[in-house]
C-alpha cells in the first residue's frame, strides 16, 4: 500500500490539515495518509506544545470517521526530538510491505535541506508538496517531487491558539469533535 506520511505537531489539528489530506487522497495514487503526531519537533519549543497524548487524541477525533486517514503515535516511542529520517527508517523496517512518501507544504519543503539526514530522505522517499502562498518550490536537492495545487486556506494552529487564549470562537476552524474536546479540556487557554 502506498502511504503518505503527514508529519506535524498538530497543535491543534484543524480543517486545513484535513482538507489537504483529502485532496492528496483524491488527486494522487496515495491510498492512505498517516498523520504522524510529533511529540517534539526539533524546530519548535517544547513548552509551546500541548501534551502529545492530548494532541494525538484530537487528531484521532478529527479522523476517526475516515478509514483512509490514520492518526499514529509512532514517534512517541522514538528518541526526542523527533527526526523524520529516523521515523522513516523505523517505519520502512517495521512495514516493508508498504511504500512510504512524504506530504509537505511548500513552506516545509523550502526548509527540507535543514532537516537531519535530509539527503537520506530525498534519496529514498518521494515527496508530495502542496503549494503555500509566499513559498516557492525550489527543488535544488533533486527530490522525486510531485507538486499539488491543494485548496489554499490561510489557517494556522498558531492563530487558532491565539483565538482560544483571547476567548474568541474557533468554530469551523477545527472539527466539531475537536472543538468540544478543546473546550472540555480547557486546552490552549494559557
Amino acid at each position: 500500500m502506498k502511504i503518505g506520511l503527514y508529519f506535524g505537531s498538530f497543535n491543534p489539528v484543524h480543517v486545513a490539515h484535513l482538507i489537504i489530506a483529502n485532496h492528496v487522497l483524491n488527486e494522487t495514487n496515495i491510498e492512505q495518509i498517516w498523520f504522524i503526531v510529533s511529540p517534539q519537533n526539533p524546530f519548535k519549543k517544547e513548552n509551546s506544545l500541548l501534551n502529545e497524548y492530548h494532541r494525538l487524541h484530537l487528531v484521532r477525533l478529527a479522523t476517526e470517521e475516515d478509514n483512509r486517514i490514520k492518526a499514529t503515535d509512532i514517534e512517541f516511542g522514538l528518541p526526542k526530538p523527533s527526526y523524520s529520517a529516523s521515523t522513516l527508517v523505523y517505519l520502512t523496517e517495521k512495514y516493508p510491505e508498504h511504500e512510504f512518501c512524504l506530504i509537505l507544504g511548500s513552506d516545509s519543503f523550502q526548509n527540507l535541506h535543514k532537516w537531519k539526514n535530509a539527503e537520506y530522505i530525498i534519496r529514498n522517499y518521494p515527496v508530495y508538496v502542496y503549494k503555500r502562498p509566499g513559498f516557492d518550490i525550489d527543488n535544488r536537492m533533486g527530490a522525486r517531487l510531485t507538486i499539488l495545487d491543494a485548496p489554499l486556506l490561510q489557517l494556522s494552529a498558531t492563530q487558532i491558539r491565539k483565538y482560544i487564549r483571547e476567548g474568541k470562537s474557533v468554530r469551523y476552524m477545527v472539527p466539531d469533535k475537536v472543538l468540544e474536546e478543546i473546550e472540555r479540556g480547557g486546552y490552549y487557554k494559557k
